[in-house]
């Protein structure tokens, strides 16, 4: 399979890529990485700059469509990344490469349940508090990080609270902070503050662990990635 590295594991948080690397050498995949650094275009897509978006993602579709021809799956990390090669990829550029890279594209969830179905590791479990990413709600759904949750024997709550706040960019912006944090506080946060010691923040996206960080409890949401690789580490 081939691991999508995208822009924010690849220059913010490595450790979400390294930790997708692990989980999948230990379920018995072969991992790929593309050979030179690609962005799904999210950034122009977000900002209305759709030409230099279709740019940028057919080069990247591209350098995946031998492995797409191949029948080689491809896996992203972040929700928002992965939803452009799902949706917004194939709307944007109209071709039958891109539309072949999008039905070859999963989130690591969906590779376990798919391509590993009969996967059973070994696990402590635990408790979970998940903040679903609004583009993985929309394009992905959550039903197979549910079932490879389950299978690695956590208990998982699914926060209803909707946006993070962060929104991309949006949270980052001076004009939108108190709209960014009447968000958060409308499920998010107070989660996170009533969260046990015990219980693990999952947020598979990168804008919602930073509006995590941002709540001021000290707790760290992890991708599903990371809280799967530390599972199977012997303790």
């Amino acid at each position: 399979m081939v691991l999508w590295a995208d822009t924010f594991s690849n220059n913010f948080e490595p450790r979400v890529a390294r930790a997708a690397v692990e989980v999948l050498e230990a379920a018995g995949f072969e991992v790929h990485v593309p050979p030179v650094t690609l962005c799904c275009g999210l950034t122009w897509i977000s900002t209305g700059q759709l030409g230099i978006a279709r740019r940028v993602l057919a080069r990247s579709v591209r350098a995946l469509l031998p492995w797409a021809e191949a029948g080689v799956p491809v896996v992203g990390l972040e929700p928002s990344c992965t939803a452009v090669f799902r949706s917004d990829g194939p709307e944007l550029l109209n071709t039958a490469q891109t539309r072949l890279v999008s039905e070859r594209t999963l989130t690591l969830s969906e590779l376990l349940e798919q391509r590993a179905p009969d996967w059973r590791p070994s696990s402590p479990g635990g408790s979970v508090v998940a903040q679903v990413h609004c583009h993985q709600s929309a394009i992905m759904g959550y039903d197979a990080d549910r079932a490879v949750l389950a299978r690695f024997g956590f208990r998982t709550k699914v926060l209803d609270s909707g946006c993070c706040g962060q929104a991309g960019n949006f949270g980052f912006e001076r004009d939108h902070y108190d709209v960014s944090v009447a968000c958060a506080e409308e499920g998010l946060w107070p989660a996170v503050r009533s969260a046990s010691d015990t219980e693990a923040i999952l947020a598979d996206g990168f804008s919602c662990r930073t509006q995590i960080a941002a709540a001021r409890t000290g707790r760290q949401g992890r991708h599903l990635a990371e809280l799967l690789a530390a599972a199977l580490r012997p303790r």
